[in-house]
């Protein structure tokens, strides 16, 4: 059987995702489908939970009101000048373009990882949901410090929300693109509320009460690190490193008309992870002043960072249901990703089976609070994790002339793994996971570093190992 035949059955038996074929002309998609999957997945649930860990990281005003203005920008210009700009010229899934670069057998263990990060990151957006649908039903909400479930009433929300969620994001980008359209206006106005709201109840009358809820900044609270400048603006920038840099936005973007729709990440940027943070940031901000948190913290421990609740205190029902759907928005696409990183494992089988498998995974682990409640951390390793891998792409595609090296090296010589990019990532990652252990750097510090590296040390080795290609 040809070559072509063959990638035509593959794609019938996938369920027409075009996962292993350039997105035809006819499935290509305007700037406002993406602009509001953006909003919609960034103004979401992983917003009510990082905004009030900036507080507990004891951020100052200026640390986080121009760090966030900084590192979002740094974050779309990856989106734009990146990730869409390639996406658009080979339209391949992140995990295709990568089989062709890697060869099928190293791909495999990337597509895993991938895959089960994407699907921790989805379980946390579930977490997030849970807490809002356990509000009627006056379930104890996961602590700060919990890692395993509370009881069977936590568990059995997790799991009905994961099982709905698993299946929107099985029927494909269209409904998860839809799905986010429908939903987005109401979470951007939800947190818009809730930063409203919760300015009312701290009493701020100008610009200068505003400022002064972060003022100068504070001591973290027990467990948490120091934030500074550098941490807020790095963070940011790096918070959606495996999505942008670590180009898994090709699976997104490979159906985007022109590469312009990269600027449409702006919308997840400012509105999500700028207003969104800051109105969730605010909403922690008047639970530390209930006697409750004034309690716990009198006690050595951090407050609650529960979602549910602290949107339901500004909102009432409204905040409910905002949460509900903002953990929806996230996790859906998150768990599509994830979808398509299995599928890419197993290429025969029905992208909506593999992705209903991705949601499973999901489900558990949001059942375990830990993802939610060590957002920061967790978010910071999954992109130092996964970004050094989209260096291959990115350099390859710039700079494969000057390197005088072969492009799609392990399609063109039929090799099942490309080594080059093996010790690349294995070095830039063991080196710079070293030197952030051993000298205590914040792990999103060394991401570029090890970005640019693993870029470097591909080039090099396949310079030095590819054969010559007749």
């Amino acid at each position: 059987m040809s070559q072509y035949n063959f990638e035509e059955e593959i794609e019938e038996k996938a369920g027409g995702e075009f996962e292993r074929v350039p997105v035809p002309k006819s499935n290509l998609k305007g700037w406002t489908s993406f602009l509001g999957m953006y909003a919609g997945e960034h103004a979401a649930g992983t917003e009510f939970v990082i905004g009030p860990l900036f507080l507990t990281a004891g951020v100052s005003a200026f640390d986080l009101i121009i760090g966030l203005l900084l590192g979002n920008f740094l974050a779309v210009l990856s989106w734009r000048f990146l990730t869409a700009e390639i996406a658009v010229q080979y339209r391949l899934t992140l995990y295709y373009q990568l089989e062709k670069i890697c060869g099928k057998k190293l791909v495999i263990g990337y597509n895993l990882a991938n895959g089960i990060l994407f699907c921790f990151l989805a379980g946390a957006m579930i977490t997030v949901s849970a807490t809002a649908v356990g509000i009627p039903f006056d379930m104890e909400m996961p602590k700060l410090t919990d890692t395993m479930p509370n009881g069977m009433t936590w568990i059995l929300i997790v799991i009905g929300i994961g099982a709905i969620i698993s299946i929107v994001a099985a029927k494909g980008f269209t409904m998860v693109s839809m799905a986010a359209n429908w939903m987005a206006p109401f979470i951007v106005l939800a947190f818009l509320a809730c930063g409203i709201v919760a300015i009312n109840q701290l009493g701020v009358k100008n610009f200068s009460d505003f400022w002064n809820i972060w003022g100068e900044g504070s001591d973290p609270f027990p467990g948490q690190i120091k934030y500074t400048f550098w941490h807020v603006v790095i963070w940011s920038w790096f918070a959606n490193a495996a999505m942008h840099v670590g180009m898994s936005d090709l699976s997104v973007f490979r159906f985007a008309k022109s590469a312009n729709s990269g600027w449409t990440t702006a919308a997840g940027m400012y509105v999500g992870h700028y207003m969104a943070w800051i109105a969730a940031a605010l909403l922690y901000a008047v639970y530390l002043q209930s006697p409750e948190a004034q309690l716990i913290l009198s006690n050595g421990q951090a407050p609650n960072v529960a979602p549910g609740p602290l949107a339901y205190n500004a909102l009432g029902v409204f905040g409910i249901i905002a949460v509900i759907l903002a953990g929806w928005t996230t996790a859906n696409p998150t768990i599509y990703r994830a979808g398509l990183a299995f599928q890419a494992i197993m290429p025969k089988v029905s992208t909506f089976w593999v992705t209903i498998i991705a949601g499973t995974v999901a489900t558990v682990a949001g059942i375990f609070p830990a993802f939610a409640m060590k957002l920061l951390d967790f978010v910071a390793l999954y992109g130092f994790i996964l970004a050094p891998i989209g260096a291959v792409i990115v350099f390859e595609h710039f700079f494969h002339k000057q390197a005088g090296i072969v492009k799609n090296y392990a399609e063109v010589a039929n090799i099942k793994y490309n080594k080059a990019v093996l010790f690349a990532w294995a070095i830039s990652f063991g080196l710079f996971y070293f030197i952030s252990l051993q000298f205590d750097i914040f792990l999103s510090f060394v991401t570029l570093p090890a970005w640019l590296f693993c870029g470097i040390l591909f080039l090099v080795f396949s310079r030095m190992w590819q054969r010559k290609i007749n």
